[in-house]
Parts: structure tokens; C-alpha cells; sequence
């Protein structure tokens, strides 16, 4: 059964990709006949050939080995729904409008769960012409600081990277409500209404 699905994936995307399986095969330094072995699931790949098939059908090899390649149901479209992962090791930021598995330096990453700022974990917002000037006290030290700072609203995300024994001073360009989001990297991620 497990074959069956891999081959499947195989064929899908290999015709995705308007290859033929000698195409494929030759690509991969291996014969035709064994392309289509896997395609009717008489077979898989050897486990040496998973990571060059993967990057040629351009797909992750979890996704590849399972035999999964459901697209995701994206009924999104409000961007203050964006899920936000941070990398533990190297503060990398991603984002996503639906469900995904993001890795970075080597690991899974894990949805941050978004906190509600308090009155003391607030940043300070001002008025400045068209714009909010956006400051905190919170400690930017290299072992604990703001990584980032996001204005989300509807429509769009903006992100300002911050960068640790740098003061917290920025500014966002004023246009209608959202959320403010940042990320310390020690206590996670918060927002407060704007």
C-alpha cells in the first residue's frame, strides 16, 4: 500500500513537471525501468536517491516517503491571522497564512503562541505626524531582547527586525487599526491592539 502511494506522488508530480520517466531517470543517473517500478509501486527508492528525487519533483522527502502531498485549505486571507515561528538557535522569522511545518537550523519549529501584552509588557505608541513612534524599556541585551517588531492589519504584515544592545526606537507609517506584534526572545511572542 505504502509503494502505491509513493509511486503515485512520484507520477503526479514527475507529470507536473512535464517530465517523461526517461527524463527523470536520466536526471538521477538510474534507468527508466526503475522510475516506472516505483510509479506502479513494485518498489521505492533507495534511500540514497530520496534526497536528489525530492529536490527534482520539488517536494520535502517527509511528504515524499509518506506519500502525502494534500494541499492545504486556505480560507485566510485576514493577515492579523498569520502564524509566526521563530527559530530557538538563530531568531529566524517565518510566517504563514495556513497550516505548514517550517524548520530551521536543523529542527521543527512550533507555532509561537500569541500572549496579550499587560500593562507593564506594552510598547509605548505615539502619534508622531502620520506615524506611530514605537518605543520600550524591555532589556535589549544579547541574551535577551525584541527580535522583531510587526504592525499586522488586514490586509498586510510589516516587519522591522531589531537587533540586540540597539534601543527599541522605531517607526510605522499610521494607517487605520491592527496589531502590533513582537517577539522577545525569551518570554515569546505579544500583541496589543492599535
Amino acid at each position: 500500500m505504502q509503494n502505491m502511494k509513493v509511486g503515485n506522488i512520484i507520477r503526479t508530480l514527475r507529470i507536473e513537471r512535464n517530465m517523461t520517466q526517461k527524463e527523470l531517470a536520466d536526471k538521477m543517473n538510474i534507468s527508466d525501468k526503475t522510475v516506472s517500478k516505483w510509479e506502479r509501486g513494485l518498489g521505492c527508492p533507495d534511500i540514497s536517491l530520496i534526497s536528489e528525487l525530492s529536490d527534482l519533483l520539488g517536494v520535502d522527502t517527509k511528504s515524499l516517503l509518506v506519500g502525502d502531498i494534500t494541499p492545504n485549505d486556505f480560507v485566510g486571507g485576514n493577515m492579523k491571522n498569520t502564524k509566526y515561528y521563530v527559530c530557538p538557535t538563530c531568531h529566524n522569522i517565518s510566517l504563514c497564512t495556513g497550516e505548514a511545518e517550517v524548520s530551521c537550523c536543523g529542527k521543527k519549529l512550533t507555532v509561537q503562541q500569541m500572549k496579550k501584552a499587560g500593562d507593564t509588557e506594552k510598547l509605548s505608541v505615539e502619534v508622531l505626524e502620520d506615524e506611530w513612534f514605537i518605543t520600550s524599556e524591555h532589556p535589549m541585551t544579547k541574551e535577551h531582547y525584541i527580535s522583531f517588531v510587526a504592525f499586522a492589519s488586514g490586509e498586510s504584515i510589516q516587519i522591522i527586525k531589531q537587533y540586540p544592545e540597539w534601543s527599541l526606537e522605531l517607526r510605522i507609517p499610521k494607517r487605520g487599526y491592527g496589531m502590533l506584534i513582537w517577539y522577545c526572545i525569551e518570554h515569546g511572542l505579544f500583541y496589543q491592539l492599535l
